[in-house]
């Protein structure tokens, strides 16, 4: 019996790198994805590939429900988000933070309800506590995103609960 060693084959064709940037439709401002991942506490376990990928989703989500506001916008002359007469804080529009925080909350729901943890039983009464938390985090960071988008448009909050 012999044995040989064989050199191991390299892929013909390695994945394109990632970008660290998701270019939105031009009255929006681009999402850096390192930006996003550093604000919402993200950590390698979400890789670059699957948070494009969210984030993505939560810009044509936001998107779609600014649709009719941009409108508006676009119409009345303004050709960008950062146009729109707006207060200021940190040098920059206030309707730019709210659009960040309604991309940035969208996408992280969407990320938490696919990233449970393997062990869902919740044996001890710390781990109930944490998948309560678990279950509730993607609705309270929809509801951010509901929120900033209200601001965007002037709507006042309104949570309404079924009892």
């Amino acid at each position: 019996m012999s044995f040989l060693a064989v050199e191991p084959s390299t892929p013909s064709q390695t994945e394109p790198p990632v970008s660290s940037l998701v270019e939105n439709d031009g009255f929006y401002v681009d999402i850096h994805l390192s930006q996003m991942r550093d604000a919402m506490r993200l950590d390698g376990t979400v890789t670059d590939v699957r948070l494009r990928q969210a984030v993505i989703a939560a810009i044509l989500h936001v998107n779609h429900e600014l649709r009719d506001w941009k409108l508006r916008q676009v119409a009345t002359g303004y050709t960008t988000l950062a146009a729109v007469p707006a207060d200021r804080i940190d040098r920059e529009s206030i309707l730019i933070a709210h659009y960040r925080r309604a991309v940035y909350c969208t996408a992280k729901a969407d990320l938490i309800e696919r990233y449970r943890d393997y062990d869902s039983t919740a044996s001890s009464m710390s781990d109930k506590k944490m998948m309560e938390a678990l279950d509730n985090a993607p609705g309270e960071q929809r509801r951010n995103a509901h929120w900033a988008i209200a601001d965007i448009i002037g709507r006042t909050h309104l949570t309404v609960e079924l009892i």
